[in-house]
């Protein structure tokens, strides 16, 4: 994650799921944020958008999330996306959103979750504006923050739930809870990244990511266990410790696998 801190980037499009999607298309590795833009702009595919729109959509809402560590995200969604169903590609953008954007992060684990778990039907724009609020109070903002900015980050917040199928959608000032579940495909390769990232076996079961999903460690060593009778690993438990036999050698094979399926 860039910074624990929050910030306001979200503005550049909160999910912005559609416009991933055309710009995952035309990109192509090696291509720089302004080779990209200039590419978009060019193509024809963004005729509703001003080109100053465009700009922030690519600079501040696509290349953080998906070009960070040499397009490595770009490269796995372009590489998976005609393979994954609209709601495992979208929990991946949910994902890589997430961790781009500490205050989207923490208000999923902390409000979205709590909520859920505690039986709520609904999570209000007042639920987001006082999460923003006390962040902004507790130092945890890049720099103080306006009530402006306050209430656009908390709309942010709840928008972009929207946007990913935590929350239902419309303009509302309150809305409704939805059943939110990783789906296998996602958790396994939400695993093998990790786990690539130099992850040893146990932190990938008790990693924080898991917590977008409203997963502990014990939830997470369940799916493994099940997933592994798939083939995806094999999973050795004996109390605490557990080690995984990982199936596949590089996110290359990984996709190979995943588009045998």
């Amino acid at each position: 994650m860039t910074t624990d801190l929050y910030t306001t980037q979200l503005n550049a499009g909160t999910g912005m799921i559609d416009e991933t999607r055309l710009l995952l298309y035309l990109w192509q590795p090696g291509m720089s944020t302004a080779e990209l833009n200039r590419f978009a702009l060019q193509s024809g595919q963004f005729p509703n958008i001003t080109a100053r729109r465009l700009y922030n959509l690519v600079k501040d809402g696509f290349a953080p999330r998906y070009l960070k560590n040499q397009g490595a995200p770009a490269q796995l969604l372009k590489a998976t996306g005609e393979y994954l169903s609209g709601r495992e590609f979208n929990q991946l953008l949910f994902l890589y959103t997430c961790r781009e954007n500490r205050v989207l992060y923490d208000f999923v684990c902390e409000i979205y979750w709590n909520a859920y778990s505690s039986g709520k039907e609904k999570i209000g724009s007042e639920d987001a504006l006082l999460f923003v609020t006390r962040a902004n109070q507790d130092g945890k903002t890049v720099k103080p923050w306006s009530e402006n900015t306050l209430q656009r980050v908390a709309r942010y917040l709840t928008n972009s739930c929207a946007d990913f199928g935590l929350l239902e959608s419309g303009q509302k000032v309150s809305r409704k809870i939805l059943p939110f579940r990783i789906e296998s495909r996602v958790t396994v390769i939400l695993a093998y990244d990790l786990h690539f990232a130099g992850q040893g076996d146990n932190a990938v079961l008790s990693h924080p990511d898991w917590a977008l999903f409203g997963m502990e460690r014990a939830d997470v060593l369940d799916e493994f266990k099940r997933l592994g009778l798939q083939g995806w690993w094999i999973v050795q438990s004996a109390g605490d410790v557990t080690r995984i036999a990982w199936q596949y050698p590089s996110m290359e094979e990984l996709i190979d696998g995943i588009s045998k399926e």
